[in-house]
């Protein structure tokens, strides 16, 4: 780690903790005494009041009302900084606005070298929904649906929610616990659990009217919705293994209430486990059209015979077909 990394890091360390000793700091960053003193030091010289207590468990502590002194960016990290913004400004993400004068700060603060390198990434690199002819960081771009920002305030406080959501030609409403807020396909949902029945619910951020906190009774709490939840899955009655082609082709496209469960680091190999209701012809022929899409690079360890027997009758006119 270089020096300059490691004193940002120490700093941060450092304002988190009330008290620290030379041999904390020496085992945290696996540094020897002498430059821990250094580090220290260097740290003191750039304005954070350390006050060192002597004595056997003597060792240093932050004055009261002490700020952290300015975080200094390397050059590396300045471009990671730059090409994040640019590989999400049009991504429909939240708080845009605010991410705008956030550009505008951290070009502030930047040397005219740095800008310069900026300028020459901003001209060369171009990311999906970039306009070329208009390549610029402090563009805004999409903006995403007005009720993210709502719903994301209201999260931080509380995740029991009341939705109202446009279905259709009318408005329906439901108490929900949110799981996760994610992005999908270029659109924002929420995987909630719904409270009166009990059961998992994918609504899209797009079609929500009204968002605010759940004022209801009805609590359960986060151990029993995901107790719930497991005895639901094990009811799961499709089960494959998915291997890299099998999770790119599901990445394009794949029903909602459909997720996958990634089995090694480098995510490719993954679990899928749903429940098709056979019963529901639309349902059945929709999961029977997407299997084929998935391709051959899936493993079945638990399928429907009416799913298989679908998939076998789609492959035999298939072949039928390319046969003539």
């Amino acid at each position: 780690m270089k020096k300059v990394e490691r004193i940002n890091i120490l700093m941060r360390y450092i304002n988190n903790r009330a008290h620290f000793t030379i041999s904390e700091i020496m085992r945290e960053f696996n540094i020897s005494r002498s430059t821990a003193i250094r580090d220290i030091r260097e740290i003191e010289a750039m304005g954070m009041p350390l006050v060192a207590e002597v004595g056997r468990d003597g060792g240093y502590f932050v004055m009261n009302n002490s700020v952290l002194p300015t975080v200094r960016f390397t050059d590396n990290e300045i471009k990671a900084l730059f090409i994040a913004f640019m590989a999400t400004r049009n991504l429909q993400l939240p708080y845009l606005k605010s991410r705008h004068s956030l550009a505008e700060k951290l070009l502030g603060l930047l040397s005219q070298n740095q800008q310069d390198d900026l300028v020459l990434l901003n001209q060369i690199l171009l990311f999906e929904g970039t306009n070329p002819y208009n390549p610029d960081l402090l563009d805004l771009s999409d903006l995403p649906h007005p009720m993210l920002e709502q719903l994301i305030r209201i999260l931080l406080k509380d995740c029991y929610l009341a939705v109202s959501v446009e279905e259709g030609r009318r408005t329906t409403s439901y108490a929900i616990y949110l799981l996760r807020l994610y992005r999908e396909k270029s659109a924002w949902q929420i995987e909630g659990f719904d409270l009166e029945e009990n059961k998992r619910r994918i609504i899209p951020v797009d079609h929500l009217t009204d968002v605010k906190p759940y004022s209801g009774k009805t609590r359960i709490s986060k151990k029993k919705i995901v107790e719930q939840l497991g005895k639901q899955e094990e009811a799961s009655n499709l089960v494959l293994e998915l291997g890299p082609k099998a999770i790119a082709q599901f990445k394009k496209y794949h029903p909602l209430n459909i997720t996958i469960s990634y089995t090694n680091p480098y995510q490719t190999t993954a679990i899928l486990k749903t429940f098709i209701h056979v019963h529901h012809p639309d349902e059945l022929a929709e999961i029977t059209n997407w299997l084929l899409f998935l391709g051959g690079d899936i493993k079945v360890r638990e399928i429907p015979k009416e799913v298989a027997e679908g998939v076998q009758a789609r492959v035999e006119v298939l072949e039928k077909k390319s046969s003539h």
